[in-house]
This record gives structure tokens, sequence and C-alpha cells, in this order.
């Protein structure tokens, strides 16, 4: 069965003219899409994302020498994950002596599990 559709041409828009309507907009604010997108991009490693849940399940603060024997990278890049995962507001560090002892900032993850569920 043939079914008759009627087309017609293209025609040129004006420009900064819209070929339709959004159907959808953002609820998000651009200033929540950001820190949410650094969030998320920190957590974007599976090493970062290990470390996070380490550090989650762990009942106060780790020492980083604890953290080295758990993955197969170096300590210093240990360090540079865990200083990605700080600076975005995930983790936070408290020196003691030679030491830096790892956690988790208790509602640092809230905002992106809300937006996620």
């Amino acid at each position: 069965m043939a079914i008759d559709l009627a087309l017609t041409p293209k025609q040129k828009r004006r420009t900064g003219e819209r070929c339709c309507e959004p159907v959808v907009y953002p609820d998000v604010a651009r200033e929540d899409a950001l820190r949410l997108a650094e969030v998320a991009k920190a957590l974007g490693d599976p090493v970062r994302l290990q470390l996070v849940d380490v550090l989650r399940k762990h009942a106060g603060k780790v020492c980083v020498c604890e953290l080295v024997p758990l993955f197969e990278v170096s300590q210093p890049t240990l360090s540079h994950h865990l200083k990605k995962l700080r600076d975005a507001g995930i983790v936070d560090s408290e020196r003691k002596g030679l030491w830096a002892y790892y956690y988790v900032i208790p509602d640092a993850l809230k905002e992106l599990s809300a937006w996620l569920s």
C-alpha cells in the first residue's frame, strides 16, 4: 500500500532563527552543572572510583600508606588521583607528620546522587 506524503521544500532560515522549539529544557542551572560535571569527571577514572569506595567504607581517616598496596599504580600516581578527588571536593586530607590521611567529605556526593535519582 502506497502512502502519499506531501513534502515541502527546504526553506532557508534567517541567521539565528530556530528551526523548531525545544521539547525539554534543562533543570540544572549552569553553575550547578559545572560543579556536577567536575565531580563526575573526577569519578570517571576507575582508580579514583575505587579510592572513593575504599575511603567511603573506611571508618575514619585512611593513611596514604594503607592505600598504595590496594592499587597497581605508583605512590605518585595515587597521590595525583587523590589530588584530583580533593580538587573536585570529594575527599579531603589531614597531614600528621610525614603522612597524609584521607577521608570522603560526608555531603560531597549527595548532590550528584540526588540528580542521578
